[in-house]
């Protein structure tokens, strides 16, 4: 370890870095872990409110196929048989998610999967036959010729251009690759093997993952960089790629979400954690009741309040919070820019969301950490 205190300063508490630590942790090395909010977790963590735990920055259901990893985060905390089914409401006649029979019987009336089929198939050539032999120039274009005008105009066309704050139209083609058809009356979002939610909340994992490790909260890398930089032999850092190298291409662009919150005076308000509001006439894109996140059948109703959040999509701005990182051509090819320059970088080690600039699900963050483990921690390596 040299004169320094630590081997690794984690920048940031949330899942990468929490699931860096553990690991290092396990391996002899020493963490300093900071984070400049007042709570550990990133956007994992959880407020609880009338004993019920809110998902503070917008709903976290973790799901993979990786028998290790669901082993792994289930040897830190048990997780529960929560499973994804949002519904929709367009202008109150509600959908069920994924587009599956029952979606197709919602919305048409079929009942068998020949009939599902070849209503969406006579939408889809129109569509098609409406390129005159071109290619989706736009979103509009490639999700009418993939699920025909119905579906589209019904449960995409509004909620993408509130999440994305523009018109299909002026969004490009390749942000819908494909939609996915289920012709089987099945409500799991997922197609993973194990999907769930820590019982107790995300907390839990957090907690259990950097447990026995120095943690710093309130605590800015930015503000206090030379002294901090100069306790470790390496940094993991986690935040914004182009803040750490103090903007010096520009800015990324990012979408973010806000929220509103109430507590309910009835034990079940709406009888799903999440409904997706597709018209885009409503303002919020979904409408999350936390409780149904880990109380399932009596337990519901022997909680006898509900937690309530309503789900803004924004434009971002610097100073707010940033979610989705928009992977258009610009903002790639300013990434790539940064890219290079930390890939220079010896003493550095930058990974998750922000420093990747990548959407993550929970799942991935935490299999990449296991598979670089056995490299990292090695005397001759990082």
């Amino acid at each position: 370890m040299g004169d320094k205190t630590y081997d690794y300063l984690v920048v940031g508490s949330g899942l990468y870095g929490s699931t860096f630590a553990y690991f290092a942790n396990k391996a002899g090395k020493k963490c300093l872990v900071i984070d400049k909010r007042p709570h550990l977790g990133g956007n994992v963590y959880c407020d609880n409110i009338e004993g019920i735990n809110v998902h503070k920055y917008g709903a976290h259901i973790f799901h993979t196929s990786n028998k290790e990893v669901w082993d792994f985060v289930n040897s830190i905390v048990q997780f529960n048989r929560y499973t994804n089914c949002p519904v929709a409401n367009y202008k109150g006649r509600l959908y069920n998610l994924p587009f599956n029979m029952n979606t197709f019987y919602q919305m048409w009336g079929v009942t068998t999967p020949e009939q599902a089929k070849a209503k969406i198939e006579e939408q889809r050539r129109a569509a098609v036959a409406h390129l005159n032999g071109g290619d989706p120039q736009n979103l509009e274009e490639q999700a009418l010729s993939l699920v025909g005008k119905d579906i589209y105009e019904a449960l995409i066309k509004g909620y993408t251009e509130k999440q994305w704050g523009r018109s299909c139209t002026d969004l490009p083609a390749f942000i819908i690759k494909r939609l996915p058809l289920r012709f089987v009356f099945d409500n799991n979002y997922f197609n993973d093997i194990y999907q769930g939610v820590p019982i107790g909340g995300y907390n839990k994992l957090i907690n259990g993952l950097l447990q026995g490790i120095e943690v710093r909260l309130g605590c800015d890398f930015f503000s206090n960089r030379e002294e901090l930089s100069g306790l470790a032999d390496k940094i993991v850092y986690t935040g914004q790629i182009d803040e750490f190298y103090g903007f010096e291409f520009g800015h990324l662009d990012f979408r973010t979400v806000s929220f509103e919150q109430e507590v309910k005076d009835t034990p079940n308000w709406q009888g799903n954690a999440v409904v997706n509001y597709t018209d885009r006439e409503v303002p919020y894109t979904r409408v999350i009741e936390h409780k149904h996140f880990e109380m399932f059948g009596q337990a519901v109703y022997d909680c006898p309040k509900t937690v309530v959040s309503w789900e803004y999509s924004t434009e971002w701005k610097p100073g707010m919070e940033p979610y989705y990182p928009v992977n258009d051509a610009k903002n790639n090819d300013l990434y790539q820019r940064y890219k290079n320059k930390a890939e220079r970088e010896e003493n550095v080690i930058f990974g998750g969301r922000l420093a990747e600039y990548k959407y993550y699900d929970m799942a991935p963050i935490i299999e990449q950490v296991m598979a670089k483990k056995d490299l990292l921690f090695t005397k001759k390596t990082l």
